[in-house]
């Protein structure tokens, strides 16, 4: 086990940690997406509720394993993802302030940090508004109900197609570490996987920006 540890921790393993975590949340933001389209059905809300207490049943034990799972991932990849930066961050340092980043690093992965940050205080927000209420509170509304109070809020609705802006950057350029760390990297898969990363996130953020949308427009704001 001690092996382990000490793989896990050293660069190549905090990276290839960083790439599998990274790929098993962008597989939940599919999934998430896909449940969160359910709210754009003009039934009020009904095929979304019986979805949602279809999570929150402490009988699905599956899926409280897959939520324990989903939150440590999330803690481990936001924490391995700070902890690389400051590493990347030491490595550097004098060469990196006297050469122009421009020309050593991307525009994406130049503000991951940055980006990340932003996406993580929008996790904390959204857990406060959605999870924490409705899964270990004791709410007086449903949830779709809840989803409809949330996004009439414009502050809320531009905070949130804020933070997926910068998830778009996010994933563009951690789609392709990913593949570039487990090892697909300068052969005829690189520009397939690129431009796929691209799409795949402009993609998936213009999804779950839509839904703030579809409610702002819908309620006027109110």
């Amino acid at each position: 086990m001690g092996w382990f540890i000490k793989f896990i921790d050293s660069s190549v393993g905090k990276k290839l940690v960083m790439a599998l975590t990274g790929l098993f949340l962008i597989t939940f933001l599919v999934e998430h997406l896909a449940a969160n389209l359910l709210l754009l059905i003009n039934d009020n809300g009904k095929v979304f509720e019986e979805y949602s207490e279809f999570m929150a049943s402490s009988l699905n034990i599956p899926i409280r394993i897959v939520e324990i799972g989903l939150f440590i991932c999330l803690l481990y990849h936001s924490l391995n993802g700070v902890r690389l930066w400051i590493i990347n961050k030491k490595a550097k340092g004098i060469n990196y302030k006297v050469n122009n980043p421009s020309e050593n690093s991307t525009f994406f992965s130049r503000i991951m940090i940055h980006g990340g940050t932003i996406i993580f205080i929008f996790l904390v927000i959204h857990l406060r508004t959605f999870f924490f209420p409705y899964r270990l509170g004791s709410p007086s509304n449903t949830m779709y109900e809840g989803v409809v109070e949330a996004f009439s809020n414009p502050y809320y609705s531009v905070f949130y197609i804020v933070a997926f802006i910068f998830l778009a950057f996010h994933l563009v350029h951690g789609f392709q570490s990913a593949f570039q760390t487990l090892g697909i990297r300068h052969n005829k898969y690189t520009s397939f996987i690129k431009g796929f990363g691209i799409v795949f996130s402009v993609l998936l953020c213009a999804g779950f920006a839509l839904i703030p949308l579809y409610f702002l427009l819908n309620t006027g704001g109110n």
